[in-house]
């Protein structure tokens, strides 16, 4: 499945990342590459604690790109 994801950098130089799509799925690393390895993991722990407790999984995302002429 695939989820958007947002990373970006605070204050303090720490890159913090959240999905969006999951309420609550936040997570953070010291590089972009960590808190992108850290999201994924939390995004699939929070997926397995929707299966256990018999909750439905939201839909992945589809995206288009479209160009627009300025």
């Amino acid at each position: 499945m695939k989820f958007r994801v947002i990373i970006e950098q605070d204050e303090d130089g720490v890159f913090v990342a959240l999905c969006p799509t999951l309420p609550g799925c936040i997570s953070q690393g010291k590089t972009r590459a960590e808190a992108h390895a850290n999201i994924a993991d939390a995004i699939k722990g929070y997926l397995e604690s929707l299966v256990k407790h018999d909750e439905p999984i939201p839909p992945a995302i589809t995206e288009e790109i479209i160009d627009v002429a300025v």
